[in-house]
């Protein structure tokens, strides 16, 4: 697992051992990041369900001023912790240890670009979606970038929010959401 591309191209990452985290693959990170190249520069970012950090890592390696990572498991947070150090993004990252759904109930903070890929099948990403939708924090124009197994459809989303474009990756999906301006 490594950077793709950006100011810590090529710097290898560390994953944690054990099946409780699954990174996403190069491939499927870099068809998230081809879709979403332009929206990155300058933005705020939240990588929810963290797991190794290496999709915010990615944000911030392109350019995002700052992101977020939010991981429940002590382990996936030292990780993340280690990865962000070892890239050299400690002085734009805020690292949160605790419950995703939690973390989004008590947020006071807008964000240009979210990455939610939880544990597939656990309901945890219609759930998220669902809080996210009501507590509304993403900025206008805004993104949130899903990842899901392949059997799984996605979930429903009202207005301001609409499913913009979805993906395929063999047995993974991806879905790309946005937040409407508002008219």
């Amino acid at each position: 697992m490594r950077v793709i591309t950006g100011t810590a191209r090529g710097r290898k990452l560390k994953e944690p051992a054990g099946m409780e985290t699954r990174p996403t693959t190069d491939r499927v990170k870099e068809g998230i990041f081809s879709s979403i190249q332009f929206e990155l520069e300058g933005r705020r970012v939240l990588d929810l369900f963290g797991g190794t950090g290496q999709m915010g890592i990615e944000a911030l390696s392109r350019g995002a001023a700052h992101c977020t990572f939010v991981d429940l498991r002590k382990e996936a947070v030292a990780i993340i912790r280690e990865n962000v150090a070892l890239t050299g993004f400690a002085d734009r990252a805020q690292i949160v240890q605790g419950d995703a759904l939690a973390f989004l109930s008590r947020c006071r903070e807008t964000f240009d670009v979210i990455f939610l890929d939880p544990p597939y099948g656990s309901g945890l990403l219609e759930k998220t979606m669902e809080l996210v939708g009501t507590i509304d924090i993403v900025s206008e124009n805004g993104i949130i970038v899903c990842e899901n197994g392949s059997s799984a459809g996605w979930p429903m989303v009202s207005p301001p929010y609409r499913l913009q474009k979805e993906y395929r990756y063999g047995k993974i999906k991806t879905a790309l959401y946005r937040r409407q301006g508002d008219a």
